[in-house]
């Protein structure tokens, strides 16, 4: 099987439903942020102070590339829509799913996170903007479902639906 791509805006849920949907498929679970933070030994927030995004991005787009493309599942960065590069590396080589949530319900998610560096508690309008300027490219996904006041166990059934059609 080829990898099961999960992509969505921070705090949709990627980690947490990756891990349970690679239970249900019995396959492992890479999260490229945790890949990149092992491997860079720094966290991805420090990574974003210290070297810039840019410096962050190139590490998501070598990071992709080193990891398996069949029989798992790998639970991307927000961000990692962001580079055309990327995006046609998933289509290719994967299914990618969109998990899709609702702006509100991300603030309300998020709003004592701290770790991530590109949600601004100050200056909600930036968060927004950036869902916004984001959602297009999430959009190109092979399948989209919305994690919006859905239970875990919901939204992977309705994935493991999506992908045995």
């Amino acid at each position: 099987m080829k990898a099961i791509y999960l992509t969505g805006f921070m705090g949709a849920g990627k980690s947490t439903i990756g891990r349970e949907l690679g239970k249900a498929l019995y396959l492992p679970v890479i999260d490229t942020d945790d890949y990149i933070e092992k491997n860079k030994d720094k966290k991805v927030r420090d990574i974003f102070e210290t070297e810039g995004e840019t410096t962050f991005r190139t590490y998501e787009r070598e990071a992709l590339k080193e990891l398996p493309t069949e029989d798992v599942i790998i639970t991307t960065g927000g961000g990692m829509v962001t580079q055309q590069e990327n995006r046609e590396w998933l289509l290719s080589r994967g299914t990618i799913i969109y998990l899709h949530c609702d702006f509100d319900i991300i603030v309300e998610r998020l709003k004592y996170d701290s770790s991530r560096p590109l949600f601004d508690h100050e200056q909600l309008s930036r968060t927004e903007k950036l869902f916004h300027d984001r959602l297009p490219l999430y959009q190109e996904a092979h399948y989209t479902i919305n994690t919006s006041n859905k239970e875990v166990n919901d939204i992977v059934n309705e994935i493991m639906l999506e992908i045995k059609k």
